[in-house]
């Protein structure tokens, strides 16, 4: 596998979690059937695709991006979908997020 191939499945990894969490509300706790169904099943596709990428890139990059770019895009969701605006502090710490991932992307170095 090489580093092509591991970037599309730390993509298709983002937005399977951000599929997974978008149904996650929907479940009210696991107590709705088909919600909760289908947010387990997208959990799981997120998880192996992430267990894909990290054969090629590594694992603090991985989870990292992955994490970063998940929280920012299910924040997005919750403000279009759920008009749940968060304060200044969220706003500051979102773009915190998105500013980390980018330096660990593009400056980071592994050993």
């Amino acid at each position: 596998m090489n580093n092509l191939s591991g970037y599309i499945f730390l993509f298709l990894a983002v937005i399977l979690g951000i599929l997974a969490n978008s149904y996650l509300k929907m479940t009210y706790g696991f107590t709705k059937l088909i919600p909760s169904i289908y947010c387990s099943i997208l959990i799981v596709l997120c998880i192996l695709c992430l267990a894909k990428a990290m054969m090629v890139i590594p694992v603090g990059f991985t989870y990292a991006t992955y994490g970063g770019l998940t929280i920012t895009a299910v924040t997005l969701f919750g403000i279009v979908k759920y008009n749940q605006i968060p304060n200044l502090y969220g706003l500051l710490g979102i773009i915190l997020i998105v500013i980390g991932v980018l330096i660990v992307n593009l400056l980071g170095k592994a050993n």
